[in-house]
C-alpha cells in the first residue's frame, strides 16, 4: 500500500514556484471536485481513495492506494484517518477512483462512517470512473448515482491550472517516469564516476548554489563527483539544509535531472535530496516517487526515511522556516 500526503499552501492548489501564487479555486460542484483532485496530487488517480480537507485555512490532500481485497479496506481507512486526526482536520470531501464498486463502496463507506465518529463532516463522497462521477451518499438525484460524464480538459480548473504553471500526468506511473534512469547517460556518469573524488567540505553546497541559479545541470564531470559526495551525512547536508520554499523549484530540477543520469548504486542520495526538494515544493506525490527511488539504490538510507516520516505525517512544507536555521549547521538529523 503506498500513501501519498500532500500539505500545499492553505487554501490554494500548490503550484511550483512559491514565488507565482496560484489561483484561488472554490469547488462548488462534484465536477469542480474532480476537476480539483489531478491539479492537487500532480497527477490523474487509478485505484485510489482520495481526501480532501475544506472549510478551513492548512489544507490537506491525501491519496491511497485501494486494496484489492475489500478486508484490507482498515488499512486505508486507518492511513487517512490518521493525518486528519493529527492535523485536527473538521471538513473533508473523498473521491474514490476505481470501477470495483465493492472494493470502492466499501472502502467509501468505512472512511465516512469513522471520520464521522471522530466528529470529522463528510460533505461528499464521490466514486470516480471512465469519465463519469458518481454520487455514493443518500440524497443526491437519480442521475448521479448512473452516472455523470464529465471532460476535465473542458473544465475551467484545468485551465487555470494551465496558467498557473500546473503540469497533471494522467498517471502516477507517467509521474514517476519522469525521474526513471536515462541508461546511456548513467553509463557516462558511471564511466567518471570511478576516478572521481569528493568534493572538499562547502563544496557541495557552492556547486548547488550556482547550477541552481544557472543551467539547473550538473556537467558529467561534476555529477560524478556529485555521486561519491552525497554519500557522507555531513556533505549530503550541504545540498538540503539550507534550502528555502523560494529555492525548491529550483533545486528539484537540478536534482530531478541528477537522478536521471546516476547508475543505480550512487542514486540513493540524490534522490533523498530530490525528495526533500519536492516536499519543500509542496509536490508530494513527486517526493513520494524519488523516495521510492532512493530506496531501489539503499532500502534503509536515513534521508529518504526522513522525508518518509514527514509525507506520512502530512506535514505542511511552511514549517520547514522554523526548522531550518536549527538544522542548518548540526548536521543530518536522520543519520
Amino acid at each position: 500500500m503506498t500513501t501519498n500526503p500532500i500539505a500545499p499552501e492553505p487554501g490554494r492548489v500548490p503550484v511550483p514556484d512559491p514565488a507565482r501564487p496560484a489561483t484561488l479555486m472554490r469547488a462548488r460542484t462534484p465536477a469542480d471536485l474532480v476537476a480539483f483532485v489531478p491539479l492537487a496530487l500532480g497527477f490523474q488517480p487509478q485505484h485510489s481513495v482520495v481526501l480532501v480537507s475544506v472549510g478551513a485555512p492548512g489544507g490537506l490532500h491525501a491519496r491511497v492506494d485501494l486494496p484489492h481485497d475489500p478486508d484490507d479496506v482498515d488499512d486505508v481507512v486507518e492511513a487517512l484517518v490518521r493525518p486528519v486526526r493529527r492535523h485536527r482536520v473538521r471538513e473533508v470531501v473523498l473521491v474514490v477512483y476505481d470501477d470495483d464498486t465493492t472494493v470502492a463502496d466499501e472502502a467509501a463507506w468505512a472512511l465516512h462512517d469513522e471520520l464521522t465518529a471522530e466528529g470529522v463532516t463528510v460533505h461528499e463522497v464521490l466514486r470516480v470512473h471512465d469519465s463519469h462521477w458518481y454520487a455514493v451518499l443518500p440524497g443526491a438525484p437519480l442521475e448521479a448515482y448512473r452516472g455523470v460524464p464529465f471532460t476535465l480538459t473542458d473544465h475551467p480548473f484545468t485551465a487555470q491550472g494551465v496558467l498557473d504553471g500546473r503540469v497533471t500526468h494522467p498517471s502516477r506511473d507517467a509521474l514517476r517516469a519522469t525521474i526513471a534512469p536515462d541508461p546511456e547517460e548513467a553509463a557516462r556518469t558511471a564511466a567518471r564516476i570511478r576516478d572521481a573524488v569528493p568534493l572538499a567540505p562547502g563544496g557541495l553546497g557552492a556547486l548547488c548554489r550556482r547550477r541552481t541559479a544557472g543551467t539547473r545541470s550538473f556537467t558529467t564531470a561534476e555529477l560524478a563527483r556529485v555521486a561519491v559526495t552525497v554519500t557522507s551525512g555531513p556533505l549530503r547536508d550541504e545540498a538540503w539544509v539550507s534550502l528555502t520554499r523560494e529555492q525548491a523549484r529550483a533545486a528539484v530540477d537540478l536534482w530531478s535531472d541528477a537522478v536521471r543520469r546516476l547508475p543505480l548504486e550512487h542514486v540513493a542520495g540524490p534522490a533523498a535530496v530530490l525528495a526533500f526538494a519536492a516536499w519543500l515544493l509542496g509536490d508530494g506525490a513527486l517526493a513520494w516517487c524519488a523516495v521510492d527511488r532512493s530506496r531501489e539504490g539503499c532500502p534503509d538510507h536515513s534521508l529518504a526515511g526522513l522525508v518518509a516520516h514527514v509525507l506520512d505525517g502530512a506535514v505542511s512544507p511552511d514549517a520547514w522556516e522554523g526548522l531550518r536555521p536549527v538544522l542548518g549547521g548540526s548536521g543530518d538529523p536522520a543519520a
